[in-house]
């Protein structure tokens, strides 16, 4: 579905990049051993090397190396068995070098494709530029005094990992499903927890529009540093139209870097953008360039998980789900794990995905709970399950002993049988029940004999009410056709 955004000149599209920074999952830093646990006190995880402390050197962490690699196996990407950690010059109070660690023209992982799976039911493919190795900065606290500013260097030297996607998203929506669908790969991988909130996950957004029809690039902004998958398709947006306000009233859109103020919902300046030469890139004296062998790539590659993209196409295939229903069960690993154990325990593919994409999400997401916050267990919803299709309980019984598991955590035919809510498959039982209510109804059994039929649905309801919901509904439906044709 596209994306046109309406001027008073003409048609406008927006072009998109993104550029990630996820942080990597690894116990110690990029360059030294000091710590990356979160919500440590100020300053407490910073070797001297972090510090810039003279005469310290950076020693590569190969467990950085090997989660780059994992991901940009991840992202179907080349991988690039030499690369070159660089010097960009720069100076913030929190970077102390006076410079960052990254990887400028040869970086570790080069060109890859994210594939999304819109709303719509169509997909779209994106183009991965390139991910590199870089370390972070620390962090400047300005809300503690109010005449000065204070320095944490807990994040200096944490290993991130830049990713770059081409310019290929012309929606904020693609935007959204593609940080999604990225975060979703990192998580199957295990190199990135994909944190918005603690910020171990950051998005820029480069952005700039042109009239639709046209193939050119034209001038872009670059939003800087949002943290929510939402705050980011706002920001676009804004930045979208605003382009276009510019353009339509004679001006031009200058280069640069912006902040996205999600209380006003608008961005701003923040600094005129810089370019590559602003800088001065050179390869870091003290690293030489990181080579190692495709033994080291295939080790890697062997390990790898079945990623969101494969288990898909295996659920669709396994359990026979649609493309939607298996694309929401595997966007979150653990939502994905949950489903199959309730599938392979109940024995009933379709079953368990309307259970728990239906049901159990539904109260999940209003509770603002996870998957593994669940009152109810894998195992108690397969037996769920397993009560409907043996034709102990009805589908609308089951929904009312789903509302007890919810409350008390307990074994549904625990739950059924103190409660006596077994269906009543006894065909005497119903015959009376619907007997009764043809008796007590002339008038609408000689609608349905005069080609009413859809009254037949209210006999079922009313039997099903005259006997609690414990009437099994298709016996119900049977014997009502039955005596109603004679």
């Amino acid at each position: 579905m596209s994306y046109i955004i309406k001027g008073d000149t003409g048609d406008w599209e927006v072009v998109i990049g993104l550029e990630v920074h996820a942080q990597v999952i690894s116990a110690a830093k990029l360059f030294s051993g000091a710590s990356t646990s979160f919500g440590a006190d100020p300053n407490a995880n910073v070797a001297f090397v972090d510090a810039a402390m003279p005469g310290m050197l950076p020693v590569i962490n190969e467990t950085c190396v090997e989660q780059a690699v994992r991901t940009g196996l991840g992202l179907k990407a080349k991988i690039n068995r030499r690369s070159v950690f660089a010097r960009k010059n720069y100076f913030y109070a929190d970077l102390p070098q006076g410079y960052q660690i990254s990887q400028f023209d040869q970086p570790i992982v080069g060109e890859g494709t994210i594939v999304l799976d819109m709303p719509d039911g169509s997909s779209r493919s994106v183009g991965i530029e390139r991910l590199h190795l870089e370390q972070d900065a620390g962090k400047s606290i300005h809300d503690i005094h109010p005449t000065k500013s204070f320095i944490d260097l807990n994040r200096a030297g944490v290993a991130l990992m830049e990713i770059v996607s081409k310019p290929d998203m012309r929606s904020p929506d693609e935007a959204g499903a593609y940080l999604k669908k990225l975060r979703s790969i990192l998580r199957y991988l295990g190199t990135c927890d994909g944190n918005m909130e603690e910020g171990n996950m950051r998005c820029d957004a480069n952005v700039s529009v042109r009239p639709v029809g046209s193939n050119e690039l034209r001038t872009r902004c670059e939003i800087k540093n949002v943290n929510s998958v939402r705050f980011v398709m706002q920001a676009i947006e804004y930045e979208a139209k605003r382009h276009i306000d510019v353009y339509e009233n004679g001006g031009k859109i200058d280069q640069e870097t912006r902040l996205y103020d999600s209380a006003k919902g608008e961005t701003r300046t923040m600094r005129s953008k810089e370019f590559a030469h602003d800088y001065r890139y050179f390869p870091d004296p003290d690293l030489l360039p990181l080579e190692f062998d495709e033994a080291f790539v295939d080790a890697i590659r062997v390990k790898l998980p079945e990623l969101p993209d494969e288990k898909k196409d295996r659920f669709m295939k396994e359990y026979g789900l649609s493309s939607y229903d298996a694309g929401v069960l595997v966007a979150e690993k653990e939502n994905a794990d949950f489903f199959e154990k309730v599938a392979k325990l109940s024995g009933d593919g379709k079953l368990a995905n309307n259970w728990v994409s239906n049901n159990l999400f539904s109260v999940l997401n209003a509770k603002n709970l996870t998957i593994d916050q669940s009152p109810i267990s894998a195992e108690n919803l397969a037996r769920l399950i397993a009560l409907i299709k043996n034709n102990t309980i009805s589908g609308r019984l089951a929904k009312d002993v789903f509302e007890i598991m919810l409350e008390s955590g307990h074994d549904p035919e625990k739950i059924v049988e103190e409660r006596g809510m077994k269906q009543i498959t006894d065909t005497g039982a119903i015959e009376k029940a619907v007997d009764d209510l043809l008796a007590a109804n002339p008038d609408k059994v000689a609608q349905i004999k005069a080609g009413k039929e859809a009254l037949i649905g209210w006999f079922v309801g009313q039997v099903m009410k005259a006997t609690q919901g414990k009437a099994n509904p298709a016996m119900c439906q049977e014997l009502l056709k039955k005596k109603l044709a004679q």
